[in-house]
């Protein structure tokens, strides 16, 4: 029995830049994220006979891989060469679908981690995050960034360049264990109640690159300037990127913004926020606030009935946890 687990994320900036329509013919694109302390688990199990069975939200039981129609769970083991006498269990910290944390990717990314563990190899975390990139972009056709899949295998907080020839570079935004912790409690995620699913959106956003490529450059710019402010430890400055993030990104495809989450946002600023935004591609999910801690209660009660999730970022990325008969 394998048993992988693997980190949730929030973005901070450049969210938009790490799509290929964008990267690939702009000079590259620019995300600053962390890993958070929600996961996504995997059960992987060998079997006596030769089914596949599948266990997420609903149950699958096959003869062969290939006739799942989990997509992540299925090409992960075309991918990995696990395809038989094998059962699959995942468990997510938070609603599986939708919320703007980068779920889809953090499963891919854990499942790919847990079948290689299961054939005795291990994977660097470069390698899964462009295992998973292949995966969830050019084989199942996804219109989705990058950066998911980078921080899920990474952890920690990390500035990602996309380049223009698909090569990425991480690099490490070197806080202490402190500085985390410190950093964790300027920030909190209300659940909008809202799950949507990203494509829409993002294939609007896709599509719609050229006319957005001031904002898309400055939201470039907002992931180095997020990158120092951190290093600065300026948390203040930290919600205010955010804010001029979350201006930009509201512009680039219709249903990112919505009547509740503007309503929301000026609550929050009202109660003493520096900046915020929404998860992911947006329309709904989670809602990133980066506030003063002495603030955190005035928050809450303004965002009222949101439910408020404590956050913590965390240095780990995708990891097997254990390893057993």
């Amino acid at each position: 029995m394998i048993i992988s687990r693997t980190p949730l994320r929030i973005s901070f900036a450049g969210g938009g830049t790490d799509l290929p329509s964008y990267y690939r013919a702009h000079d590259g694109g620019a995300v600053t994220s962390a890993a958070i302390d929600r996961y996504i688990h995997v059960l992987v199990n060998e079997k006596f006979d030769k089914a596949v069975r599948v266990a997420y939200s609903r149950t699958e039981n096959v003869e062969h891989f290939a006739d799942l129609e989990h997509g992540l769970v299925r090409e992960a083991m075309r991918l990995t060469k696990v395809t038989d006498s094998l059962e699959i269990h995942t468990i997510a910290d938070i609603p599986a679908e939708g919320t703007g944390l980068g779920s889809s990717s953090s499963l891919t990314v854990g499942l790919l981690n847990a079948l290689y563990a299961h054939r005795g190899i291990l994977r660097d975390p470069a390698e899964l995050a462009e295992e998973a990139c292949r995966i969830e972009i050019d084989t199942l056709g996804g219109t989705l960034g990058k950066q998911d899949q980078y921080i899920a295998a990474f952890g920690g907080i990390n500035h990602f360049e996309f380049r223009s020839d698909d090569t990425v570079r991480a690099s490490p935004i070197p806080l202490t264990a402190t500085d985390r912790a410190l950093l964790s409690d300027h920030l909190s995620l209300f659940y909008t109640g809202a799950t949507r699913q990203a494509q829409g959106i993002l294939r609007e956003q896709s599509a719609r690159t050229e006319a957005n490529l001031e904002a898309l450059g400055r939201m470039r710019e907002l992931a180095r300037e997020c990158r120092d402010v951190l290093l600065r430890k300026d948390w203040a400055g930290l919600g205010r990127v955010l804010d001029e993030g979350w201006g930009l990104k509201r512009t680039l495809a219709n249903g990112i913004a919505t009547g509740s989450i503007d309503d929301a946002y000026a609550k929050a600023k009202a109660a003493g926020a520096w900046g915020g935004k929404v998860t992911g591609a947006g329309g709904g999910g989670f809602f990133l606030v980066v506030h003063p801690p002495s603030r955190s209660a005035q928050i809450e009660s303004a965002l009222s009935p949101m439910r408020r999730l404590a956050i913590r970022v965390i240095p780990e990325g995708s990891r097997i946890l254990f390893v057993g008969r």
